[in-house]
């Protein structure tokens, strides 16, 4: 999301997918009191969706948000660290660690994972590779018979809507 007026056409957009793919509507919306999301009362109430906003001025109310945040961010923070990564690398540890903390089992929901409790099945972990780790990705297209058929790749994480690997060409 690149500015706050596209909040309205992202959040729809998220409301039709998960009517799509899981057959459920959101019951609860909670914001704080920005704005972009005042003026989506008509929409959310023709999905049912209760609509709560946070009281002015306190952030607190905000708490199991900014947790979650701080948690993404420190999960991220640690993957980068880990694989020794330059801070341009920052987006992709983010990503990779909301990927992985979705599927690990947690007791908060009774050891099952995030992904668990949507789909009704345990997640697959035999894909999961090390985080920033060298790989060797196929080179459809040698030049000469005697080029390399890999390139040398950092490995970034998991692309949505993808089966597949992000890499980072080290060449």
């Amino acid at each position: 999301m690149r500015f706050k007026s596209d909040t309205q056409t992202l959040l729809k957009s998220f409301f039709f997918w998960v009517k799509t793919q899981f057959h459920k509507n959101i019951k609860i919306l909670r914001a704080d009191n920005g704005g972009e999301f005042l003026s989506m009362r008509t929409f959310l109430d023709t999905y049912g969706t209760i609509f709560q906003h946070s009281c002015v001025h306190t952030p607190q109310q905000n708490g199991v948000v900014e947790r979650k945040h701080r948690h993404l961010l420190n999960i991220g923070r640690a993957l980068r660290f880990q694989a020794n990564l330059p801070l341009k690398f920052w987006g992709d540890s983010v990503q990779t660690a909301c990927y992985l903390i979705n599927r690990i089992p947690t007791p908060l929901l009774l050891h099952k994972s995030p992904y668990e409790l949507l789909h009704g099945y345990l997640p697959n972990y035999s894909h999961l590779r090390v985080f920033g780790c060298l790989c060797y990705v196929t080179n459809l297209h040698p030049k000469h018979k005697f080029d390399p058929r890999a390139r040398r790749c950092l490995f970034l994480g998991y692309p949505l809507g993808q089966k597949g690997y992000r890499v980072y060409d080290l060449d």
